[in-house]
């Protein structure tokens, strides 16, 4: 997850014009401008290493609130990254999004638990990311299924928005790894729980 020093993972008012909320793009530099840094390259390519499949909440899926606009198929055109299931956590019921590159969304209205079992099951031994976003992660936490955690923290202080940490018991984070760029400190956790 990428994160402001001050504890965001994405800034006020997010809206389809602003998906990571004012200024919270500001996050993002160290993947997405060229020339990418080594360690910044390194860190990206693992990013997009596909794991088995994915958990994330509707707010990163989209910016639709309330009832479904069906047009919507997620932010990143007809091949997303994923190229694994992913289960996207709602309170409205939508029929499966297939779309290019083995990504599949489904959406799951029971909850992190159902979504994270079903996620499982799809994964195999492949492994299971929760990709996101915030309140996810928090639910992630909660229900005690991280075992590693992989903050980018960009150099960026946003003031408001979306705070990863909120309501999270202390999970016993020992860094394990620590990767560093002129846009980002990469730190590798292992949760001791």
């Amino acid at each position: 997850m990428s994160i402001s020093l001050d504890g965001f993972v994405a800034g006020p008012d997010q809206s389809r014009e602003n998906p990571l909320g004012v200024g919270g793009l500001e996050l993002h530099h160290w993947h997405l401008d060229e020339p990418f840094h080594e360690a910044d390259a390194r860190v990206r390519d693992e990013l997009l290493t596909p794991c088995g499949a994915y958990v994330m909440g509707r707010n990163m899926f989209g910016p639709v609130r309330g009832p479904w606009d069906e047009d919507w198929r997620g932010w990143w055109g007809e091949e997303p990254p994923y190229h694994a299931p992913v289960f996207v956590l709602t309170h409205y019921p939508h029929d499966p999004i297939p779309l290019e590159g083995g990504t599949t969304f489904h959406f799951i209205t029971e909850g992190f638990d159902v979504a994270f079992e079903r996620a499982q099951e799809a994964a195999g031994e492949g492994g299971v990311d929760i990709a996101g976003g915030a309140s996810t992660v928090r639910q992630a936490f909660a229900a005690g299924v991280i075992d590693e955690l992989m903050l980018d923290v960009a150099p960026v202080l946003l003031s408001a928005g979306e705070r990863l940490f909120d309501g999270v018991k202390d999970p016993g984070l020992e860094p394990v790894e620590v990767i560093h760029s002129p846009r980002a400190t990469h730190i590798r956790y292992r949760v001791g729980r």
